[in-house]
């Protein structure tokens, strides 16, 4: 079982972590620079502890450098990460 999700990051931030949705676009704030892959290390460590998922789980399935992204997600459900990012329909 597996979930991929539209991601939008927000490089630069003052701090890391969920920011909402927008367009049914998950937000996500990273205070990593998008140089050199440290915006997507850091996207992977925020999802990973929002998802309560191990970092080997996550993958950038497209956008590596893009603020737009698609992130699957192995060994959760739908329902399981929307109640963990709060998400809605």
């Amino acid at each position: 079982m597996a979930v991929t999700l539209d991601v939008r990051v927000i490089p630069r931030a003052a701090r890391s972590g969920l920011a909402g949705t927008r367009d049914g676009v998950l937000l996500v704030r990273l205070t990593a620079p998008p140089v050199e892959g440290a915006a997507n290390a850091a996207l992977i460590e925020v999802l990973s502890k929002v998802l309560h998922v191990p970092k080997r789980a996550l993958t950038i399935v497209s956008g590596q450098r893009s603020r737009l992204k698609r992130v699957r997600v192995e060994g959760v459900t739908e329902d399981a990460v929307r109640a963990a990012c709060r998400l809605s329909d």
